[in-house]
């Protein structure tokens, strides 16, 4: 493959920012993309920071076509990988037009452009929502496809998208990552997932609930039928999501895959005080939480199956729960917080 370059879609966020750094290493040529609406340019200088190279950026929005289709004219894209979208949860039930608007006709813009460029090797960040409320556990790719809430929906839309485009071209690769939680931070402290603007996932909800005296973070419900009462969730180190990522690519970039879906999860659940308890135990102090309402869109259960992942993409974690909590808690001291 002479053509290196490869188009990162919402490169300057959580997942983004690492996918780059590890494109670089791994002797790619990442373009990144993004709108900055919910991460920062700043990040661009800790990604040159760690690889002591300058990625190529472009500040676009996947709503706006002719933007896109700059991109593709301005060099020649060997593949795209896909993460912009809105993924609260919780925001999605507030706002479900926004999240379609954004996450799927996003997705139909940037799939157009590929297109009309002759660039025909994708790989999707989809989600575990797309499971629903699930029938069995854990979770495998074969499961039935079901939503609790419009994030989860625009995902399912996107999948189905996919795969038509996949299935009625002869020489089509797509492969949809269907991610469980991803937290921890880049080993050199330098970037982590957002705990200062309105943070909505766990992990730096924990780390603001630490650094705020005034702050109390929420576990939403305690009357599940679990064994401490709280959701089961599956934690997945932000470095072995991103393995993921480069294995799905060289998957696509050297066959024919059509569309695949594989899971990206750690293989096994623990409750949210389960997971309070070992960041407490990695800080070395209490958190201040408080135990509230359930949250409408939330599943009790979720955790995956990996099996497949091992099979087709030759994919493991490599990291547990405890080095989630003090890479994350790393970061968290790393950005100036004590």
């Amino acid at each position: 493959m002479n053509n290196k370059n490869i188009l990162v879609t919402g490169a300057s966020g959580f997942i983004g920012s690492h996918l780059c750094v590890a494109l670089i290493e791994a002797g790619y040529n990442p373009i990144g993309v993004d709108n900055l609406s919910n991460s920062k340019a700043g990040v661009l200088e800790k990604i040159e920071q760690i690889t002591k190279k300058k990625i190529t950026f472009i500040q676009a929005d996947l709503a706006t076509p002719q933007a896109l289709k700059e991109c593709f004219a301005a060099q020649p894209i060997t593949a795209v990988i896909h993460l912009a979208a809105f993924k609260a949860v919780g925001e999605s039930t507030e706002q479900p037009l926004r999240y379609h608007s954004n996450n799927v006709i996003g997705l139909l813009n940037l799939l157009n452009s590929m297109n009309e460029f002759g660039c025909n090797k994708f790989v999707y960040s989809s989600s575990a929502t797309v499971y629903g409320i699930p029938q069995r556990l854990p979770l495998d790719e074969e499961h039935p496809l079901a939503s609790t809430n419009p994030y989860g929906t625009t995902k399912i839309i996107g999948e189905s998208i996919l795969r038509d485009v996949a299935t009625y071209s002869d020489d089509y690769s797509c492969i949809s990552l269907r991610y469980f939680n991803p937290a921890g931070a880049h080993s050199s402290g330098l970037l982590g997932e957002d705990i200062v603007e309105k943070p909505a996932n766990l992990f730096p909800v924990m780390c603001r609930a630490h650094l705020t005296p005034e702050y109390q973070m929420t576990v939403f419900g305690d009357d599940y039928d679990t064994k401490d009462g709280t959701c089961i969730r599956d934690i997945i180190h932000i470095n072995d999501l991103i393995d993921g990522h480069i294995l799905a690519l060289e998957k696509c970039l050297g066959e024919n895959t059509g569309y695949q879906a594989v899971n990206l999860g750690c293989g096994k659940g623990w409750s949210v005080l389960e997971i309070i308890e070992n960041f407490e135990k990695e800080l070395g102090e209490s958190i201040n939480y408080k135990i509230g309402a359930r949250r409408p869109g939330d599943t009790i259960s979720s955790y995956a199956s990996t099996d497949y992942a091992k099979k087709y993409l030759g994919w493991q974690t490599k990291h547990d729960l405890p080095s989630i909590c003090r890479d994350t808690i790393k970061y968290m001291r790393a950005s100036g917080a004590r």
